[in-house]
């Protein structure tokens, strides 16, 4: 299990598609069941839900490998199972996994759970499932703290001695008002690299971030730049304000960028080493239509 946090964690941070990360953890589960003692093999393997909100769209995305479905709390206190496709568990090869998208109300909770919670020695999962979610929609109040929420969720459900390990994790979503983000389309133009500043510029002036301003404006220059010259139309610049400024810049291309160290001799190759220096962290995650590049950068004093 600890060999597959740490996948786990690494595949997140290159922020793949939920069935996509499955599907290379599968991967290796099959390969450590490979590589185990013949005695061992048929233990070595598990289940998984694997689940990135966002919450500028609202919109969850999840699959499952063989993993019981999460538990939806609606704001207004209703509560449903969702429904996802779910694939084959970690160990079994042969069959792809699927994402499921849902729309997500801001105040939601997300319910994830091992089938420990659902299974009891007088119940099954069709029978505990309809219990947990009753439960959830009872004790899931908006003005409850999730930790207080999550300890009287267990004593109620969980068996004294249950048969199988019992684990809870409760999210409740928050969502980023529209007046926090901003997007501009970006012309297939290398003039749009001096356009983009012109509306960073403004657009900074609107939310009194002038001193990010200079940081921001080389950013952007570098991944408008990059977007044109090895990007395909369409692109565009987002920002995003938090307790970070986030700057993302999307494209029609699957190409990977590569952060290198440019040779003194080189004309170009610094764009990314740049971005890695001025901004807190960057990284690129890819969809179904092309790549987006993204950098943060801390707000001094935010709220």
């Amino acid at each position: 299990m600890g060999r597959l946090r740490a996948a786990i964690q690494t595949l997140a941070d290159m922020e793949l598609e939920p069935d996509e990360v499955l599907s290379r953890i599968a991967d290796l589960v099959q390969r450590l069941a490979a590589e185990a003692p013949l005695g061992d093999r048929d233990i070595v393997g598990g289940t998984c839900l694997y689940a990135v909100y966002d919450p500028v769209t609202r919109r969850c995305a999840m699959a499952s490998a063989g993993h019981p479905p999460p538990v939806l709390v609606r704001p207004d206190g209703t509560a449903e199972a969702v429904e996802i496709s779910p694939g084959p568990p970690l160990a079994l090869s042969g069959m792809p996994y699927e994402t499921t998208v849902i729309d997500v109300e801001p105040g939601s909770v997300l319910a994830l759970y091992t089938d420990g919670l659902v299974e009891r020695g007088d119940r099954d999962t069709g029978q505990g499932l309809p219990r947990l979610t009753e439960a959830l929609a009872a004790y899931c109040r908006p003005d409850r703290a999730l930790d207080e929420t999550g300890r009287a969720l267990l004593v109620d459900l969980a068996d004294q001695a249950p048969r199988d390990d019992a684990a809870l994790l409760l999210a409740r979503t928050r969502a980023i008002p529209e007046a926090d983000t901003a997007h501009w389309e970006i012309p297939a133009d290398p003039a749009a690299v001096s356009k983009a500043r012109e509306w960073i510029t403004r657009q900074l002036a609107i939310w009194g971030l002038d001193d990010l301003l200079f940081t921001t404006q080389l950013i952007v220059s570098e991944l408008v730049t990059n977007a044109i010259r090895y990007g395909r139309p369409p692109m565009d610049l987002r920002l995003i304000r938090r307790h970070v400024l986030v700057c993302e810049v999307t494209d029609s291309s699957s190409t990977q960028p590569r952060l290198r160290r440019a040779r003194t001799t080189d004309e170009g190759g610094r764009g990314l080493f740049l971005v890695a220096q001025l901004g807190g962290r960057w990284g690129c995650r890819h969809g179904q239509n092309g790549k987006t590049i993204w950098s943060e950068q801390v707000i001094q004093d935010s709220p």
